[in-house]
């Protein structure tokens, strides 16, 4: 029995040191493709066009099929995966003391 509680301890300290890493590996992984899909938005106001305001056009009426708008639910959808990455991690790394 003493032998099986050595061997479970043994086996959980490799296995959650590779967790460990592989968390970490996929949170770097997420912050990289995060900066790269805001770096490729573009800006949201068209220069001086933007002071004096536009009719209604017909990008206007099709935004939610524009590269733009792909890029910005990309973004948000990454910065959550990201954030409960972040916070799962402290909780169980942190403060759970393993």
């Amino acid at each position: 029995m003493e032998m099986l509680a050595m061997l479970m301890a043994s086996f959980w300290s490799i296995w959650h040191g590779y967790v460990k890493y592989i968390v970490l590996a996929i949170m770097a992984i997420c912050a990289i493709f995060i900066i790269l899909v805001v770096l490729f938005q573009p800006g949201n106001s068209s220069g001086v066009s933007a002071l004096g305001g536009q009719s209604e056009t017909f990008l206007s009426k099709n935004k939610s099929k524009t590269f733009e708008h792909k890029m910005k639910k990309l973004t948000v959808v990454a910065s959550v995966v990201f954030a409960i990455l972040c916070i799962g991690f402290a909780i169980v790394f942190h403060f759970v003391g393993f």
